[in-house]
């Protein structure tokens, strides 16, 4: 017998957010990767697939995306990436105590994409790990550095966003394919100076919904035979919508909250890029103007894990952060997860 989940709301779970103890965490240097060939709207109506640009770009704000050329492993974007964090950083990967991956798109069961990583990076000993908790993947990964920096476990954290989401979605169905696309985005953390660091986080799940968003669940009680459609993305769109702009806009008035801040205090608002839409109702509904909002879905798609990374990187590249600034950080999805913090 199929079983199915009552549909949730994000409002019906109480959120948990606390302020951050310790020694402070900060973020010293960034990296991104996307791959170079991109696929655009009109690429996808010449395909023969029943869409058009127009009908993309106004129900997701999404122009095109990057994606990767077949059989490219996850491991190999994540490394691209890293080396320019290491880079940015100015240290190098002898000095890392401990490295994570957040992906939704491992290249196997077993081994991990951090370990894979690690290889590339020729850094055999410090632990590594993969995170999974979708597209909030990349803020669950940051708390944990920061817990590991904070308890005095490590000094120097590699977190990584890594996706190859294109070989998971099925390219004849335009209610997925246009909106996912591949790319990688990572972070070195190591502790903070003085009047810098992570300030609050919010994290949480309600496992209720896991039937909004999924790829590659075996439906229960269900004979298979014959199914070739188990490892594409399903998404339930119109609740996904609801949880997505509610949930943006709970954490990130705990996170704010939690630091004794107000969203008067918000130099720079980074959420996952996962609809423009998404994004300019939440804005409005917590008092955001958007030019204080990171948002490069347009050139970039979702790229779950690496959407917050590749947004935060392009906004410290174009001048959007400076010393002293409060930089908010949400993501959600498939869990139904979310995360968020608050980083000076």
């Amino acid at each position: 017998m199929a079983i199915s989940p009552p549909r949730v709301r994000s409002d019906a779970v109480p959120l948990r957010a606390w302020k951050a103890q310790g020694r402070a965490s900060a973020i010293v240097g960034m990296g991104t990767y996307a791959p170079p060939q991109v696929v655009t709207n009109l690429d996808l109506e010449a395909s023969g697939l029943n869409t058009s640009d127009q009908w993309i770009r106004e129900r997701t704000g999404i122009e095109s995306r990057h994606v990767a050329a077949p059989g490219t492993s996850t491991f190999s974007i994540a490394y691209e990436a890293s080396v320019q964090a290491l880079a940015a950083a100015n240290i190098g990967a002898a000095d890392l105590d401990l490295i994570l991956v957040a992906t939704s798109t491992p290249d196997g069961a077993f081994p991990s994409v951090a370990c894979r990583l690690q290889e590339q990076l020729g850094v055999p000993g410090p632990p590594a790990m993969d995170l999974v908790a979708a597209c909030s993947g990349f803020v669950y990964a940051l708390s944990v550095a920061d817990a590991f920096i904070s308890s005095g476990q490590a000094n120097t954290v590699l977190v990584v966003g890594a996706e190859v989401m294109s070989r998971m979605v099925d390219w004849t169905d335009r209610s997925t394919c246009v909106l996912f696309a591949d790319g990688a985005g990572a972070a070195v953390l190591r502790p903070a100076a003085r009047g810098a660091g992570f300030m609050s986080w919010c994290l949480g799940a309600d496992g209720r919904g896991w039937d909004q968003v999924t790829c590659g669940n075996i439906p229960f009680g269900e004979d298979l035979k014959g199914r070739d459609d188990l490892s594409f993305i399903k998404m339930q769109g119109p609740d996904v919508f609801r949880f997505a702009t509610d949930i943006l806009i709970r954490q990130a008035q705990a996170v704010a909250k939690a630091a004794e801040l107000t969203m008067d205090d918000i130099d720079l608002w980074v959420p996952h890029q996962a609809n423009r839409r998404i994004i300019e109702a939440a804005a409005r509904r917590i008092g955001l103007p958007m030019d204080k909002v990171a948002v490069n879905i347009e050139t970039y798609g979702n790229t779950s894990t690496a959407s917050i990374p590749l947004a935060l990187e392009e906004a410290l590249r174009q001048g959007r952060v400076k010393s002293g600034d409060r930089v908010l950080m949400a993501g959600f999805g498939s869990g139904l997860t979310w995360g968020a913090c608050l980083l000076e």
